[in-house]
């Protein structure tokens, strides 16, 4: 039966290895992902043409996919170290707290427009969605939550409301200089993070 589904792999350290990649392209990847969340240009660009040479010597013909890091909204520090989040716990995102004070009860957020953007019946999500919390009410700078998915939460994880509507601009000065470096290596394909309308898509 023919493979109908493409296998995309993110190359890091742990490919630098010749014969693990080597291995990942006998394994059958189709994309390569190279993540600009990390890592400095140069290091991507050794890693985009160790795996096209990797490929001629193979004969496989393997695309490469550059991911742009997109804008990072953020929670801020706790002041005592990780805090642990129960299902029904209150939780408040304090746009005017300082950014190490938090504490079980409440933590900064690097997006101070957020009380503004957000109202009750909103769904938040935390540390890539491993924490959910549902917006209660908003009052000055303070948005309200109820935890519904709890969970460990520690310093500056990442912020999003579920759906989106989030004002902050898909594309920051970092990415507009990223997408300069995707073209430079001639990369096949360009992923663009948290897209709200096709004016972004166009922009990139």
């Amino acid at each position: 039966m023919p493979r109908r589904t493409k296998i995309v792999a993110t190359l890091g350290p742990a490919t630098d290895d010749l014969k693990m990649l080597d291995e990942v392209i006998a394994a059958g990847v189709d994309v390569v992902r190279l993540n600009l969340s990390h890592a400095t240009h140069e290091e991507h660009a050794e890693r985009a043409e160790r795996i096209r040479n990797r490929c001629r010597a193979s004969g496989r013909q393997v695309g490469v996919l550059v991911d742009l890091q997109g804008p990072k909204i953020r929670i801020g520090a706790f002041a005592e170290g990780p805090v642990v989040l129960h299902e029904g716990d209150h939780f408040i995102l304090d746009a005017a707290l300082p950014a190490d004070a938090g504490n079980q009860e409440r933590v900064s957020v690097t997006y101070k427009s957020l009380p503004e953007e957000v109202s009750r019946g909103d769904t938040l999500l935390l540390d890539d969605g491993q924490i959910v919390l549902w917006v209660d009410e908003v009052i000055d700078y303070e948005v309200r939550c109820k935890v519904t998915v709890g969970g460990v939460l520690s310093d500056k994880k990442g912020l999003n409301k579920q759906g989106g509507g989030l004002s902050a601009p898909a594309l920051t000065d970092k990415d507009k200089e990223d997408i300069k470096f995707a073209a430079s290596i001639e990369a096949d394909y360009l992923a663009v993070s948290f897209v709200r309308c096709a004016e972004d898509v166009n922009t990139a």
